[in-house]
């Protein structure tokens, strides 16, 4: 009796035979292939549609501010505490150790005060901007990164010193051409030693314009140098600026910081219009579930055009195994065994899986890296394919295709060898 053929010489001979069988049946082969990758395509895009739509308006929502409220002073439309409505209300800095006493949820409350009627001059050029004071963290949840040198610190308001922090646009009209960090710029004659220049960021909205055109100073400094006029309280604030230790605490930040003020300037903690709050956090969270809601509807479409791309591989796998229901006859006529067909039928789909799984991911991949090469509006960051999306859509056509493929040529491979040489195709 001769030696049974070794393992590796089956093995081979089986991946011969399957490629010649896949060249054998070029048309079907490319049909089956091209609705499985065509799937791949459709899915891995819209996916990357709306991947890129919920990043570009985080991104935007971030360039304003970090989980911030903004809460204006405004007018009484209520009455409380025999109080008139139609009363004005004016926050002052005095107010704000009482503030973060009774609002043991919020992480800051910083005031913050502009000034706009300020001449401003360096020793290169002279320019209108906005004059804007704080303390040190409002760089930070004001989304104000550091292009060069520095942001006023802690120490610069505990000694009081005259430092500006200036915008990428200052910085073009007051030093054109020329290095500003250790220059001085005149602010109502009073000199400012320039210590930082922010970064460039794209902004999409402000309360008092745009972060770039804007010259920041330590809080103690914009009030020694530049007070209220009356009729206007001395120490009196444009607005505060309040931010949440966590997310899941905002709204009883919020709710904090409002009746501290209403105790304080006795209102009513349910009038909105004495104390306007405008709700970072709610806003992103409302345009989250709004893009949630498009990216949700973007993957239906392409799941559906997956759908009906696992339709059309199925039904051109079962008419090619059916096809070949008189080879799997003289197959079995010969001595092949019911195992050895389905192991071949088997390697035949997942070699066009895999093949066409992976021209789709390599052409939706490639278009989404070249689309995002053009510019991008504001609120979308471009095509963002994901792995999950490109792997997922690969295995259900896979699957779709197996099933297709594996159950017809089972019920082949078990009739008997002279029924299927006699079965003929369309009868």
């Amino acid at each position: 009796m001769p030696d049974a053929c070794p393992p590796s010489m089956v093995l081979r001979d089986l991946i011969i035979d399957v490629f010649q069988t896949l060249w054998a049946h070029k048309l079907r082969t490319a049909l089956t292939m091209f609705g499985i990758a065509w799937g791949v395509i459709s899915i891995v895009l819209m996916v990357a549609a709306g991947e890129g739509l919920q990043q570009g308006q985080a991104k935007v929502a971030q360039n304003f501010g970090k989980d911030v409220m903004i809460i204006f002073a405004g007018r009484t439309s209520l009455q409380a505490g025999g109080a008139r409505a139609g009363r004005r209300i004016e926050f002052e800095d005095t107010e704000i150790p009482y503030l973060v006493e009774h609002s043991p949820d919020c992480q800051w409350i910083l005031p913050e005060v502009s000034q706009d009627k300020i001449r401003i001059h360096s020793n290169y050029n002279a320019s209108a901007q906005l004059l804007a004071g704080s303390y040190p963290p409002f760089a930070d949840i004001r989304s104000i990164d550091v292009g060069e040198g520095r942001f006023y610190n802690w120490n610069d308001v505990a000694d009081e010193r005259r430092v500006a922090f200036i915008g990428t646009e200052v910085r073009k009209q007051l030093f054109p051409g020329q290095n500003p960090i250790g220059e001085n710029i005149y602010l109502n004659d009073i000199p400012y030693q320039v210590i930082g220049v922010m970064k460039a960021k794209d902004q999409d909205s402000s309360y008092d314009g745009f972060d770039v055109n804007k010259i920041f100073i330590p809080y103690p400094a914009i009030h020694n140098d530049f007070p209220n006029k009356p009729p206007a309280k001395p120490h009196g604030l444009d607005r505060l600026l309040v931010t949440p230790k966590s997310l899941g605490q905002h709204t009883v930040c919020k709710n904090q910081v409002i009746a501290a003020l209403a105790h304080v300037h006795n209102f009513d903690r349910h009038d909105t219009e004495a104390a306007n709050v405008w709700d970072t956090i709610d806003e992103a969270q409302a345009f989250e579930t709004m893009t949630n809601g498009m990216k949700a509807f973007l993957g239906a479409v392409g799941f559906t055009t997956l759908f009906l791309g696992g339709l059309g591989v199925m039904n051109v796998m079962l008419v090619a195994v059916r096809e070949r229901t008189r080879e799997i006859g003289v197959r079995k006529a010969v001595g092949a065994k019911a195992r050895n067909i389905m192991m071949q039928f088997f390697v035949e789909t997942m070699i066009v899986v895999f093949v066409s799984g992976g021209v789709g991911m390599a052409i939706s991949f490639g278009f989404c890296a070249l689309f995002n090469l053009l510019p991008m509006p504001q609120y979308f960051a471009g095509l963002l394919p994901t792995w999950e999306s490109a792997l997922l859509s690969v295995g259900l056509l896979g699957t779709v295709a197996l099933l297709a493929a594996m159950y017809p040529a089972r019920q082949a491979a078990s009739i008997d060898p002279i029924e299927a040489l006699r079965y003929e195709a369309g009868g």
